[in-house]
Formats: structure tokens, sequence, C-alpha cells
């Protein structure tokens, strides 16, 4: 029997970026991509389809697909918040577009302009004119376990998205810590309630180490059973309009925790420890990830011989 894979999808290229006040080049962009499938990257968050006046650090989106080679066996997603995000998602040849439905009302607004309501409307719309030929559509349900407007976010109200995107036969459902308040028993407990709501839909999960719980939280997702989880190559990223967001779980302590375990990530660790401090240095930052500082597990080195 083969050891049990995890899947890592990098967001670093659209989640990592999108919160600094450093704006990379498409050029830029383009090469830390390239880096990181090199680094075994298989599917990958790259491009968001929003409005680059909100978020500059996201334009050039159709050029960052125009520009990227398709190959087999790997997916880059285009992040989408409404129709015409996945009317640009689709012609722009992502080969996944991931919906987000906020799970409050409060950071609806201030995020999307829409509430939850009107964001699961927007998510039924794509749904009724995606054709068959067109790319899947994932689906994530942010600020899933506590939002900073609205403060707890019932556990109710995520598994009535939950169904509701189920209902819609969407590819795959997300549940993300978006500003980083979540604990591992309350991530048990979510991931279970969202798995009766999704059925036979797989789960993905999303943690911001916001409050140094992301790994903890990680850990207790895949114990929950679930086998997809987001992280970012250096512990890069932040929701910008989150108050005092803080990165994402970094890929290589995520990659490093997994393999120490005994789990397959199909990911070089030293190449992304490369990254993470590589992208780190373009943004004027030290890298946030802890194995980036550390290192991963010292080898035994050989015994120094003695002079005869």
């Amino acid at each position: 029997m083969g050891r049990r894979r995890i899947e890592i999808v990098e967001v670093g290229p659209r989640d990592g970026l999108q919160n600094e006040k450093t704006l990379f080049e498409v050029g830029q962009k383009l090469e830390m991509i390239a880096r990181l499938e090199a680094a075994g990257a298989r599917r990958m968050e790259v491009v968001s389809f929003v409005n680059p006046k909100r978020v500059p650090q996201m334009a050039g989106a159709e050029e960052i697909m125009a520009a990227l080679p398709h190959k087999d066996g790997r997916s880059r997603i285009g992040l989408v918040l409404n129709m015409r995000g996945w009317e640009r998602c689709r012609d722009a040849g992502c080969d996944e577009a991931n919906v987000v439905v906020c799970a409050s009302d409060g950071f609806g607004i201030r995020n999307q302009g829409a509430s939850v309501d009107e964001q699961v409307t927007a998510l039924a719309d794509i749904m009724g004119v995606r054709k068959k030929e067109d790319p899947p559509v994932t689906m994530t349900v942010s600020v899933a376990f506590g939002c900073p407007f609205d403060g707890e976010v019932p556990e109710e109200r995520v598994v009535e998205i939950v169904k509701a995107a189920a209902d819609m036969r969407v590819a795959e459902i997300a549940l993300a810590d978006t500003i980083g308040v979540a604990d591992p028993w309350t991530v048990r407990r979510r991931v279970e309630a969202a798995k009766k709501a999704a059925g036979h839909i797989p789960l993905r999960l999303h943690f911001h180490d916001t409050r140094n719980t992301g790994l903890a939280n990680a850990f207790a997702g895949v114990e929950a059973g679930v086998d997809v989880l987001d992280a970012s190559v250096g512990g890069l990223g932040g929701c910008p309009f989150a108050p005092n967001a803080t990165g994402n779980i970094g890929t290589e302590d995520l990659v490093y925790m997994l393999e120490r375990a005994g789990y397959e990530t199909g990911y070089d660790l030293d190449q992304l420890i490369g990254i993470g401090v590589w992208a780190s240095d373009l943004l004027g930052k030290r890298v946030a990830s802890s194995v980036a500082k550390a290192g991963g597990f010292p080898k035994p080195q050989p015994a120094a011989s003695s002079a005869a």
C-alpha cells in the first residue's frame, strides 16, 4: 500500500501577492509560476479576475494566462467573484475557475460588494451558463471560521453555503480561514459537517497563519480526511480587505510537516525554500516561513577522518 498523497494547491502567485505593497511585474509573476512548477506544483492559483483598481497587485491576469504554456497534468486556477470575472477567466483559458462566496454579509459587502445570498445567486448564475467544454468551477467559502466585521460565523451558515454549492454540482468545495482565527477542534467539527453537506464532492482547506494555528489546523483537516490543502510559498499573503491580515501557511512548512510524517506531496523542499527566499527578497521583506529560516531536517554529516 502506497503512502497517502496530500495535494497542495500553491496559491502564492495569487493570494501570496495580493496584499503586498510591492507590485510584481507580469514577467516576475511568470518566473514565480515557472519556479513553483519546477519545484513540483501541479495545481496553482495563478491569477485573479478582479478589478485592478481595487486590487492592483492582480493586474495583468489575461497577459499572464496568454504567456503560460499549456501542459498536461497542470491546472492553472483563476479566482472569480462574479459573472464578469467568470467570463474573463473562461476567455483567458484558465484550467479552473474558483468562485468565492463569503460566509458573512459584513465581509461579503466590504470584499465583494454583495451579501451572502447575492454571492450564492452569482455562483448559481455562473453554473447556469457554464458549458461542458468550459473549465470546471470550484467554490471557496471565505471567512468560514470567523469574520473580522461580524464576529463568529455559525457552522449552520457554512453548511448552508456548502449544501447550495453541492446542489449546483461544483467540482470541489473549499473552507477558508481567511483571517486566521480557526482552531484544530473547530476545524475537525466543521469539516465533518461540511462533508455531510457536500456528499461526494471533495473538500479542500485554506488556512492562514495569522495567529500561529495554521499548521495545527492543517493537521486537523488531514486527520478529518481532507486530502487537498492550499498553501503559499514563503508564507506570503493575506487578504487586502481583512484588518491586520498576515500570510497563508508556508508551502515549505506544510510540505516539511507532511513529508516528515510519511505523506507524499510531490514537492521538492529545497527548491521551495529557495523560491520563498527569492520572492520575499523581491518584496523587500523577510521570509515568513519557519522552514525557510531553519531549513529541512539536517542530513547526518560523515565523521571527519582523523589524521594518521
